[in-house]
């Protein structure tokens, strides 16, 4: 059995780095489209910001699926999940998880999964 799995040894965080890169893309685009909305929220109504950061999020994605710069990559999301984190918890007050309201346990588990591509 061992022997078996060691063969498919790389295979889950290439999966992980695919999955990672498709949210980052398929929730990077509309800010890319329409800035406006995160600037309003997070950067104090700066659309180039919000732009800014759908650029990252969308190239960064991309890189991602295609396996460029993937620790610097990483390193980025890692800095834009915290500030996620940062603004759900403090700012918002979002609970863990919730029915009617986004919480921020899809936030922690992209921070974890970026975490092991980095470490891992």
């Amino acid at each position: 059995m061992d022997l078996f799995l060691i063969s498919y040894y790389g295979l889950g965080s290439t999966v992980l780095r695919l999955v990672i890169g498709i949210i980052f893309v398929v929730h990077g685009w509309p800010k890319v489209k329409d800035p406006k909305g995160i600037s309003q929220a997070v950067w104090g109504g700066h659309s180039w910001l919000g732009l800014l950061q759908g650029l990252v999020e969308t190239l960064g994605g991309l890189a991602m699926i295609v396996g460029l710069w993937v620790v610097w990559v990483a390193l980025a999301f890692i800095v834009i999940m915290l500030g996620a984190l940062f603004y759900k918890i403090v700012k918002w007050k979002a609970p863990f998880t919730g029915r009617d309201t986004t919480g921020w346990e899809f936030d922690l588990l992209i921070l974890a999964g970026l975490l092991a591509l980095l470490f891992g």
